[in-house]
């Protein structure tokens, strides 16, 4: 079905967006793999093209687009395969916690530099014991005069390498014996002693993605770096969350989209015992079933992120799309790579690679089995 959710101005950025991804991203992509990390400057080019944050307004140093331009730039990195780029993670997970709760002070600070690129973030909520029970954190920032004092340790930090700054989870005393009221949010620039950055943590997908192990000991930071309000971290993260959800879904979407359409060519093309296996009826009914299910996923997410991007709040409907969207992803992309034979299981096609990056999206954000645990609740059950 044709999609309405773009005007005519989306479109227009999403040619400048296709032909950045053509002209510096495409060209590096086997060399950021291999290197586990995208090259810094790349970061500042797409921001010079206006791929960072493309929602925010012109008085903090964005392009003054909306969350579509953030869908757009999110749907042509899923069409160049490209899952180590974090950019919606910089743009549309991380930025937006300094643009709402952060102080005028702060958001002149910091969100100039997240739109040019020269700042690159990273959130740190995960820790080695502790993953989607956010009131488990163990990390600490203890109050000492006008300074914070932060302690722990956070794992799995996608951008940990290479961030300038990031929002890490903590607990503080503010609410002694209720660990959802003690919890904040703090700016930590990562040139401060004690913010030390651990090993780059290979991983099975998502290879041109720093993720690292980050730690904290004895890290000082200003109390003007506490993000909102003392003991307010839950409730930003759960406000937030809830994007975060939707862009991961938004991703899967897209991700299962290419694949199918990359599949449909090379059945199309590769023959068997004399004919295209396109023409295979098995091939045929796979190809019908992925197909259906990423028009139906299509017509649902459209909709939800019309509705978000309204300034509607559907905490419940984003956990359902990155349930089912991540559901479908790694079932579409299962059935193509195995239309593409022992080519499928090669990393120098493209659909292997998808596969390897599929499985977390089914982790991250939360897993799976808590979006079920979330939705369940949002039914009354």
């Amino acid at each position: 079905m044709d999609r309405i959710l773009f005007d005519e101005h989306h479109e227009l950025f999403r040619q400048n967006v296709r032909g950045f991804f053509e002209r510096e991203v495409v060209p590096h992509q086997e060399r950021w793999r291999e290197q586990g990390m995208v090259d810094r400057d790349a970061w500042r080019k797409a921001g010079a093209a206006g791929l960072l944050c493309p929602w925010l307004d012109e008085a903090y140093g964005g392009p003054g687009g909306d969350f579509l331009h953030s869908a757009v730039v999110i749907e042509e990195a899923a069409k160049f395969y490209e899952s180590g780029f974090a950019l919606s993670l910089h743009s549309d997970i991380i930025a937006p916690y300094i643009h709402e709760f952060g102080s005028e002070a702060q958001k002149q600070r910091w969100l100039p530099g997240c739109a040019s690129g020269e700042v690159v973030t990273a959130i740190a909520m995960t820790e080695p014991g502790t993953g989607s029970d956010l009131a488990a954190v163990r990390t600490t920032a203890t109050l000492d005069g006008d300074e914070y004092v932060i302690d722990g340790a956070k794992t799995f930090i996608s951008n940990g390498i290479l961030c300038d700054v990031c929002v890490v989870v903590a607990k503080t005393n503010i609410a002694p014996g209720d660990p959802h009221r003690s919890i904040s949010l703090f700016l930590v620039e990562a040139d401060r002693p004690g913010f030390i950055k651990g090993k780059k943590l290979a991983k099975m997908g998502m290879a041109s993605q720093d993720t690292a192990e980050l730690a904290f000991e004895g890290c000082r930071v200003p109390k003007e770096n506490l993000l909102g309000r003392d003991g307010g971290g839950f409730v930003m993260l759960m406000k937030k969350l809830a994007q975060e959800r939707l862009v991961v879904a938004m991703s899967a979407q897209a991700m299962a989209e290419q694949v199918l359409a990359d599949t449909v060519r090379y059945t199309q093309e590769r023959e068997a015992f004399g004919k295209p296996i396109s023409k295979f009826q098995n091939t045929q009914f796979k190809l019908v079933d992925c197909a259906t299910q990423v028009e139906v996923g299509r017509a649902f997410l459209d909709r939800l992120v019309s509705a978000h991007a309204g300034g509607a709040s559907l905490v419940k409907e984003c956990s359902m799309a990155k349930l089912w969207q991540t559901e479908m992803a790694q079932r579409v992309v299962d059935d193509c790579l195995q239309l593409f034979g022992g080519y499928g299981y090669m990393l120098e096609y493209p659909v292997s690679r998808a596969f390897m990056d599929a499985r977390v999206q089914r982790i991250y954000a939360g897993t799976n089995e808590i979006m079920k645990v979330i939705i369940a609740k949002q039914m009354g059950l």
